[in-house]
Formats: structure tokens, sequence, C-alpha cells
């Protein structure tokens, strides 16, 4: 399903394996290293694992990947210890899922996108949970996410960092 996202005419859709290399190099861009605030990198293989577990969406200019969220089941990220830290924090409920990381280019940012993500997942996974950790350091995300109605639900500390743990319903 494609849908744009605001008047910049961005498609909002499920990634596909054609997205993978674009979804990589906004992924490397937004590492910690580069400036950026993404706590994880996953490899091609894990991309398109998850898109296989569950929704991951994308939106595209001209073609051009510019922004994406990840979602997966809690058990896809059995390997990953920064989340295996988030659920024993909280855990969520029965069918909760794991919401992110999402992801917006710097030239992308301020013009709705991750809010169109956002509408676009929890219309494809309705009466489900989502959870997510943001970084307390991170004040323009968490207060991103709170605008969009999620709720802190927890905290903890990884890596010496400070985390919030923010959960919603689709």
């Amino acid at each position: 399903m494609k849908t744009a996202a605001g008047e910049n005419g961005m498609e909002i859709g499920v990634a596909h394996e054609l997205d993978v290399e674009g979804i990589l190099t906004l992924q490397e861009a937004n590492q910690p290293e580069q400036g950026g605030t993404l706590s994880a990198r996953f490899s091609p293989a894990k991309v398109l694992s998850m898109m296989q577990d569950m929704p991951l969406l994308v939106a595209r200019d001209q073609g051009r990947v510019v922004a994406f969220l990840m979602t997966s089941s809690k058990r896809m990220h059995a390997d990953v210890p920064i989340i295996q830290a988030m659920l024993s924090a909280y855990p969520g409920s029965g069918q909760a899922y794991v919401y992110g990381p999402i992801c917006v280019a710097e030239d992308g940012r301020g013009k709705g996108v991750a809010q169109a993500l956002f509408g676009e997942v929890k219309r494809l996974l309705p009466d489900r949970e989502g959870i997510l950790f943001i970084r307390r350091d991170n004040p323009a995300s968490l207060q991103a996410h709170k605008k969009m109605g999620m709720t802190e639900v927890a905290t903890f500390e990884f890596n010496g960092q400070d985390h919030v743990v923010l959960s919603y319903w689709g």
C-alpha cells in the first residue's frame, strides 16, 4: 500500500527487498559516530528477516528511501542486548511488538514523515501494543513521540545511558 505523506508527495509504504540498500545507507548515516542517535546497527540479513517478520515501513521521495520505521516481534530481538534490556524493564502485553527504530533523513525532518509512518503502522497493526525506547538525552525524539500519544511506562540503563520506555496502542 502506498500513501502520500503530506504535501511533499513522499510515498509511505511497506518496504521490499529493493529498499534494503536505502535503509542501510540511512541507518549508517544516523549512527552515533556520524552524529546520529540510533542505538543499534542491523545487518542486511537482519533487515530482510525483520521485513518478513512484521511490517517495515519506508518513506520514499522520488524512489529514494528518506525514512524507515521498523516493527518486529519481541522474539526477533533475542540477540539484541539493548532491546532485551528494554523488555526486562517493560515486557508489554502478550501481543506487544517492538516499534523502531524510526529514522528520517535530515532533509526530510519536520515534514510530518514520522507521523505519517506512525499512522500507517497503527493502521496495519490495530489493537496491538507497540513498545519502544528512546535515550533520555534525546529530548526532541521524546517530545515527538509523546506528541504522537505515546506514554512513558518504564526506564532502564544500558551502557551507561539512561533510556525511557514508551508504549502506545494501535
